[in-house]
């Protein structure tokens, strides 16, 4: 067999096998290319991550096997063998595109995006694999060829994909430093402008939102829009975005590893620094919750002088690291703590919003907000502290607040002549659905949840979800879990608080869930839709 086929054939098992590999690409994309996070998904889907490798395995092969048989009849040298090899290929490929097109999530959550790192790493990929199949196939080329067994190279798809990935990452490396400079000298040639780092175990998007709509009461402000709060989410938005005009600059900070958050204060070298909360979120990548508090205190560390750190008053972790801290801080509460600079008093939950009465050492004045909860007035309070120290007035802060939106998919009411809906989609975690059940507790009606629990939380995360089914029990009338291997933890805190099994649905996905409410759900009743997990934690 000529040199020239056996690299066609190689290419072409390659090439359909990277094709066929769309789910996996979609797994790692997912996790943001983090190769322990994406061996973790392949566990947890480890059927869906071997199906697309079996399928082209078993293809691949009978295709090889039938073009061996073929080529046998076929002279040396002959232009017949080069078609045959051709015609192979070919099909090879239509095998890959088929496998890619019914594999694939058809209605994915967040869907999977061909951005450019998505090409370069599919390039790599493509090379990766040829010659990983060329090598296995002239390996396997001697007196008797034994070319069909290159077809077995797909089995083997979910660790290929890593591999494409790992060879890709110098590349990856070099582009991002590249923008990340250019977006570092972006910032330095505008010293005028104010930069404030967010971050928090959770809070960190909703507190974002909440002081870029408090600070355009006086200034021109550039807030990181959605969850972008990664070095590259924030860096495409600084070169993008960041115009002339913008004097506030607002950048969330989000974290799985140690050593993220100091990677972003390289970026933005923050001037002031917020901390919206410290919990067990992420412990899957943290393990430890000083781990996550020495992590979200590198901010602080990054705040230079003439720079002022916030926090709130949580009277936990977030206490004592305003107590640790030397550089210029402040403190706010709605507990009424004795030293806090900014407080809350006389405050008023409700379905349709709140109200308090906002505090300084000095001054109050009586504020409205639509948003749910009382969590979500402690964040208020944070974003309105940070306005009073850079010079707003408290009716400028004030105004601010009754026009602060809520934000999609978190405790957004959504009101309808039927059930009423509560999206608390975007996410979940202790603290945020302690929150979302207290928030519910207060309408009329029959409370229901859907809900396929927390993820994230580590070692803990059975007895987190545990306990989150016990306080479910106290305050919804009906609840629909998603995902019967994940939620078992809610479902047997539910059954120990003694919860009605007749209240309690069991379904494999989301589509199901609201299939059901729709036959259960009557006017009047009120719907939480409390986190909704990615694709890659899907049981459906």
């Amino acid at each position: 067999m000529s040199t020239l086929v056996i690299w066609l054939l190689a290419a072409a098992v390659g090439v359909s096998s990277l094709l066929a590999s769309r789910s996996l690409m979609h797994y790692f994309q997912l996790e943001s290319y983090q190769f322990a996070g994406y061996f973790r998904t392949l566990k947890r889907n480890i059927v869906r991550a071997v199906i697309p490798g079996i399928i082209m395995a078993v293809y691949l092969t009978l295709l090889l096997l039938i073009h061996r048989s073929i080529d046998r009849f076929i002279a040396d040298a002959s232009v017949l063998r080069l078609l045959l090899a051709l015609a192979a290929d070919a099909l090879a490929i239509l095998g890959g595109w088929w496998c890619r097109s019914i594999l694939q999530v058809k209605k994915a959550k967040k869907p999977f995006v061909v951005t450019m790192r998505v090409k370069r790493t599919y390039i790599v990929s493509a090379i990766v694999f040829t010659l990983l199949c060329a090598g296995m196939a002239f390996l396997l080329t001697g007196t008797e060829p034994r070319l069909y067994v290159v077809g077995l190279f797909p089995l083997l798809l979910p660790l290929w994909v890593a591999l494409g990935g790992l060879c890709a990452w110098p590349i990856e490396k070099l582009v991002s430093e590249m923008y990340f400079r250019d977006a570092q000298k972006k910032l330095a040639a505008r010293p005028d402008l104010i930069k404030i780092g967010i971050t928090g175990s959770y809070g960190k998007t909703s507190v974002k939102f909440i002081l870029g709509t408090i600070l355009q009461e006086k200034f021109q402000v550039l807030v990181t829009p959605s969850s972008f709060n990664t070095p590259m989410g924030v860096t495409r938005i600084i070169r993008e975005k960041l115009m002339p005009a913008h004097q506030v600059f607002v950048a969330e900070m989000g974290a799985r590893h140690v050593g993220d958050i100091k990677e972003l204060c390289r970026l933005v070298h923050p001037h002031h620094g917020v901390l919206t909360s410290v919990g067990p979120q992420h412990l899957d990548t943290f393990h430890t919750i000083d781990r996550i508090k020495s992590t979200k205190y590198e901010l602080m560390d990054a705040i230079p002088d003439g720079g002022c750190c916030f926090f709130p008053d949580d009277r936990a972790i977030c206490r004592e690291l305003f107590d640790k801290t030397r550089k210029t801080k402040r403190l706010c509460s709605i507990a009424g703590s004795d030293d806090a600079d900014v407080w809350a008093s006389d405050i008023h939950v409700s379905p349709s919003g709140s109200s308090f009465v906002l505090h300084t050492m000095t001054d109050s004045i009586p504020c409205e907000t639509k948003l749910l909860g009382e969590h979500n007035i402690q964040n208020i309070i944070l974003a309105a502290t940070v306005g009073i120290h850079l010079g707003m007035t408290l009716r400028q802060i004030a105004r601010g607040i009754s026009r602060i939106a809520p934000v999609e998919h978190r405790l957004q009411l959504i009101p309808s002549p039927g059930v009423t809906i509560i999206d608390d989609a975007f996410n979940s975690n202790p603290r945020g659905a302690e929150a979302a059940l207290k928030v519910i507790r207060e309408f009329e009606g029959r409370r229901i949840i859907i809900t396929p629990g927390m993820v994230e939380l580590g070692e803990g995360e059975d007895e987190f979800n545990h306990q989150f089914g016990v306080e479910m029990a106290d305050s919804v009338d009906v609840a629909i879990l998603v995902g019967k291997k994940h939620t078992s933890p809610i479902a047997r805190g539910l059954k120990e608080a003694g919860f009605p099994q007749e209240n309690l649905y069991v379904v494999s996905s989301l589509d199901e869930a609201t299939a059901i409410l729709r036959q259960i759900g009557h006017t009047g009743d009120v719907a939480l839709f409390e986190n909704d997990l990615p694709d890659n934690y899907s049981e459906g």
